[in-house]
């Protein structure tokens, strides 16, 4: 239990943390401190319905096709694998960290909202990281530990948007530094590693 629990909120944080648009939407938020919690609160909302939805999507789709037990092992260490390539790469060659502490522009809650939406909702990494690669890894513990696994996933995406939306501000020196998310990337790729690795083991 503890230990899908624990897988659950590894896999998880491991793709939450990359940056990308969200991510660097929500620090914006912080580092203004505007609608702090609406933008915590629904991005991690979405998250968990993803999440959701991806664990028991694929635990049903398991039980009727046993087969496919197999075939997303393969996926998901080739995914994971692949992942912590690319951060490691980003790693190396990122330049910026995107300018965080320059942009001032203040958003209404409505905007806000509408923004989040998009930036979570037409994000197809969205769907691979949450609903297929996470739903994957869950398929491979049995079927009583998957609701563990699913509530570590969530928990490790409202710790994270919450703590960056609320500490943003007093983190601005770290987050606006491109060494500080070099060392995030090359972290990311460990982790992802170590995932695959344990995946792989137990082929």
């Amino acid at each position: 239990m503890y230990l899908a629990l624990l897988k659950g909120f590894a896999s998880s944080a491991g793709l939450i943390v990359a940056i990308g648009a969200q991510n660097a939407f929500v620090i914006r938020q912080g580092l203004l401190q505007n609608h702090l919690f609406i933008t915590a609160l629904l991005c991690s909302m979405i998250d968990a319905a993803l999440i959701t939805t991806g664990v028991l999507g694929f635990g049903q789709i398991i039980s009727t096709y046993p087969l496919l037990i197999e075939i997303t092992k393969y996926f998901a260490i080739l995914f994971l694998i692949l992942y912590g390539a690319f951060s490691l790469k980003s790693a190396f060659y990122k330049q910026s960290a995107f300018g965080l502490e320059k942009n001032k522009i203040m958003h209404s809650r409505k905007k806000t909202v509408l923004l989040l939406l998009a930036l979570s909702l037409l994000n197809p990494h969205a769907y691979l990281d949450t609903v297929i690669l996470l739903g994957s890894i869950a398929s491979q513990h049995p079927h009583h530990e998957q609701f563990y696994f699913a509530i570590g996933a969530i928990s490790a995406s409202f710790v994270w948007f919450f703590s960056i939306c609320y500490g943003s501000k007093f983190l601005a020196p770290f987050l606006c530094n491109p060494l500080a998310w070099k060392l995030i990337d090359i972290f990311i790729a460990l982790m992802m590693w170590g995932i695959a690795l344990a995946i792989a083991i137990n082929l």
